[in-house]
This record gives C-alpha cells, sequence and structure tokens, in this order.
C-alpha cells in the first residue's frame, strides 16, 4: 500500500497547524468580545427567521433524524445529527440576510459558520471558552481566503470557503489530530464546491441556505475524519486541487496569532444594521438622509430621478440584472440595491416587513423603483472593500437635486454598532416570538458566555423560549 505524507509546506498542513494549536489563552479580550456579540446577532437573526418557509423546512428535515447524544435543533427539543442541526440552525441564521458580513476580493457572512460551531460543541459537551475559540478560528480562515482570492469571478458561491473553515472549526472541537485536520479539508472541500448560480437573476430560497448546506458538509466531513476516513491529499495545490480548479493560486497571510500578529479578523468583519445585503447598506443610509431634505410626503411624485453612483461589486451582486428592478421574491429584493434605496425614501426604514411578498407588490413602490439609474464608479470602485461607498443623487421634478455619499454604514467596522444597538437588534427580532423576560435570559447567558460549561443549556433557552411564545 503507497502511503502518502503531507509535505510541511502544504497549504492544508499550514491550516491544520494553526487550528491545532489556537487556544482560548491566545485570544485578545477583544476577539473575545467581538464572538459573544457575534453569537447574538447570529442567533437574533435566527429566531427573525423562525417563520420562514425554508427555516421552517429546515427544521422539518432535521427533525426526521433523531440522536439523543446529538446536537438540539434550535428552537426546539429536538436533537439530532450535529450536521443536520448545523444545516437547520444555519439557515435560520442566514435566511433574512442580516448576519454579519466581510468584505474582500471574494465577499462572506463569516458568522454562518456560528451554526456548526455550535452544533459540534453540544454534542461533544465543550465548554463556551471552546466554543469561542472555534468561532474566532473559523472567522479567520474564511476571512483569510477570502482576502487571498476571489472565487465569484470565477464562477464560485463564497460559501465555498465554508467548507474549510466550518470543518477546521469543527475538527478543533472534536479534537482532531494534526493530520485528521489535513483530511478534514480534503473531505469537506472535494466534493462541495458551490455553484455562483445561487445568487443570479431571480433568487429562490437556496440562496439563504447555501452556507448552510456547506456547514453540513463540514460538519459530515468533520465527523468522517473523526472515525478514521482519509481525505484526498494536496487539496489545494494538487493536479486537480482547489488551486488548479476553483481559485487560482495565491498566497495566504499571517493569521491571527502567527508569526507576531496580533490581530484577528473577527474584529475586521461588519454588523448589519438594515436586514438587506451588505452592498447596499450604505446607499440606505443615504436615500434615509435625503428622504429628511426632500420631504416625506408624497416623495415618490417629488423625485424625478435617483442615479446611484457605485463600485464594481454592488453592480454586479445587486444592481446587474434585470430582476434587482422587478423583484418577485424577498430573496431577489433584499438584494436589489434600487428596490431597498426605493423602498428607503417611501417608507423612511427597511425593516423584515420591507420584503413582504405584498409590499414587493406595491404599486407605487415599483414605478419608484423604474426611476432608479446605478453607475459603475471608478472613484467608488476604488474606495472598495476598504468600505462601500454609494453616492446618490436625486433630482426632484422642482428642478432641486440632492446628493449624498456614504462609504461607512452603521455596524461597519470603522463605524460600529456599540453593545447597546447589539442588543436593541436582538430584541427587535426575538421579541417577535418571545417575552421580553426569556430575551433577558438569554442575552444574560450569552453575554457570559465564557463561564459556560455545556452548550446544551443554551440551546435549551431558546426552546424553552419559544414554546412559552410571547
Amino acid at each position: 500500500m503507497t502511503v502518502i505524507t503531507h509535505q510541511k509546506s502544504l497549504l492544508a498542513d499550514r491550516l491544520a497547524d494553526y487550528t491545532s494549536q489556537l487556544s482560548f489563552e491566545k485570544l485578545p479580550g477583544e476577539a473575545v468580545l467581538e464572538a459573544k456579540r457575534r453569537v447574538i446577532d447570529a442567533l437574533g437573526c435566527a429566531i427573525g427567521a423562525y417563520d420562514a418557509k425554508p427555516a421552517q423546512i429546515a427544521r422539518k428535515v432535521a427533525q426526521l433524524s433523531s440522536n439523543p447524544d446529538g446536537a438540539t435543533v434550535l428552537t426546539t427539543g429536538h436533537k439530532t445529527s450535529p450536521d443536520l442541526a448545523a444545516f437547520a440552525s444555519g439557515v435560520m441564521m442566514r435566511y433574512l440576510d442580516f448576519n454579519d458580513t466581510y468584505l474582500s476580493k471574494e465577499p462572506a457572512h463569516p458568522s454562518d459558520n456560528i451554526a456548526a460551531v455550535l452544533a459540534v460543541a453540544e454534542a461533544e459537551k465543550k465548554s463556551g471558552k471552546d466554543l469561542i475559540t472555534a468561532i474566532v478560528l473559523a472567522y479567520e480562515i474564511q476571512c483569510r481566503l477570502c482576502d487571498a482570492a476571489s472565487i465569484r469571478s470565477r464562477g464560485w458561491d463564497h460559501v465555498t470557503y465554508g467548507a474549510f473553515s466550518a470543518g477546521l472549526a469543527a475538527g478543533k472541537l472534536y479534537g482532531l489530530s494534526k493530520q485528521q485536520l489535513v483530511h478534514v479539508q480534503g473531505l469537506a472541500a472535494t466534493p462541495n464546491n458551490a455553484m455562483r448560480q445561487t445568487r443570479v437573476g431571480e433568487l429562490s430560497h437556496w440562496k439563504g441556505c447555501a452556507f448552510a448546506n456547506a456547514s453540513r458538509n463540514a460538519v459530515f466531513a468533520a465527523t468522517l475524519a473523526k472515525h478514521g476516513m482519509t481525505g484526498p491529499s494536496e487539496i489545494f495545490e494538487g493536479e486537480m486541487g482547489f488551486w488548479a480548479q476553483v481559485s487560482g493560486p495565491f498566497e495566504l497571510a499571517p493569521m491571527g496569532g502567527e508569526e507576531g500578529n496580533p490581530h484577528f479578523m473577527i474584529n475586521q468583519t461588519y454588523v448589519k444594521h438594515f436586514p438587506a445585503e451588505y452592498h447596499s447598506q450604505s446607499a440606505i443610509e443615504a436615500a434615509l438622509e435625503l428622504r429628511t431634505q426632500i420631504g416625506v410626503d408624497n416623495i415618490d411624485q417629488k423625485i424625478e430621478s435617483i442615479t446611484i453612483e457605485s463600485f464594481d461589486a454592488a453592480v454586479d451582486i445587486i444592481a446587474g440584472f434585470v430582476e434587482h428592478w422587478a423583484p418577485k421574491s424577498r430573496e431577489t429584493a433584499d438584494h436589489s440595491m434600487p428596490y431597498c434605496v426605493s423602498a428607503a425614501l417611501i417608507d423612511g426604514d427597511i425593516t423584515l416587513d420591507t420584503f413582504s411578498d405584498t409590499r414587493i407588490q406595491e404599486p407605487k413602490l415599483r414605478a419608484l423603483i423604474q426611476k432608479v439609474k446605478v453607475n459603475r464608479n471608478a472613484e467608488m470602485t476604488a474606495g472598495y472593500p476598504e468600505g462601500i461607498p454609494n453616492l446618490l443623487v436625486i433630482k426632484t421634478t422642482d428642478g432641486k437635486e440632492f446628493s449624498k455619499k456614504i462609504a461607512y454604514p452603521l455596524g461597519h467596522n470603522r463605524n460600529p454598532m456599540n453593545d447597546v444597538d447589539i442588543e436593541k437588534k436582538f430584541r427587535s427580532l426575538a421579541l417577535r416570538w418571545m417575552s421580553e423576560a426569556n430575551a433577558d435570559r438569554i442575552l444574560k447567558a450569552l453575554w457570559s458566555l465564557e463561564t459556560c460549561t455545556d452548550i446544551s443549556q443554551i440551546m435549551a433557552l431558546f426552546a424553552e423560549a419559544i414554546a412559552a411564545g410571547k
């Protein structure tokens, strides 16, 4: 039998080494705090999506299987296999397009990893400190990969990087050896490269489920490795490997705590203030400011034209298809800059109700969308991804012109939401389904997550709160 040995220079070995060596004690206080903030944010988003059709489907499918030693399906008391729990919880966290974001050569929503981490941590009876460490690890790996290479430009969806980040985080919680962590990467990445078709044209339920599926596959790969399964070698550098088929060759920058680098990527990511695709956040803020200047009464009739000077990534993702001017689904509407800007101007806010089936079809709103033009602008493109600069120019029927440029909307790491903002967002989502007293109990537990000795206790709080209702 031929034994394949992995050379130390291979990237999979480096990631396995980093995963093995990272510990809670090596994390700076700012990274620990941010991990707790992101858990609160992601779980708030999950509760907000409780009644969404994809969330209902995902929970139903996950509950078809039972495993008393497994992981809890979020908002229920049912335990299933960790991979199915990761999928169901992941769909809930992601569906509203309200969880956090990272922008680089490849955009991402790194809190998508939290569902996988929660599931494995619970099944393995890990502590809050273990959970936080795995979350910081997943953010670090996914964001560094996003910095290294764009895969969207080559036809692949950003969730493809989640096979590595969620897989390695799960493997760490399983306590895998360095060699097993190398195998996790091959087992997770080789069969699970996601097509960008997920986010093209009229979007479907799958838009909010794609990373949840990456999480499910990543946890499954880590579980296989735990039980001795080996995976394809040289997953990055191989003749038919990731570099050749998906990303192209790249160099990975020093990671947090590595080679004297004290900075962890979780503190470079952004929380969303509005439940819409992140590239539109600054355009929404600009629209809300201009709305006050123009005058809110019959504003749609006052507006002659809306021009948005934007950057390439925003145009490609949320203003590049005819469907963005005539969305038919929630998934398309929250990924449409023309829709979000028009709704902000008419309504004075962007909320979950902005994307209801009824609101999407409202004639006054659809008419205003047709007055929107989005231009690629070299100056705006040069300001990305450091910021998300959008310049709105609105001309009114009385000949006036109003303009506003915003690059760092609230929630950006250069204009962060504070802890009070994070709690307010959580409550706005959770109180739709639970009492204020139960929301308080959950928040208290999450703010002291590092003292938790049993993750199942956290999951039980959500099941009890939903069962009790408002």
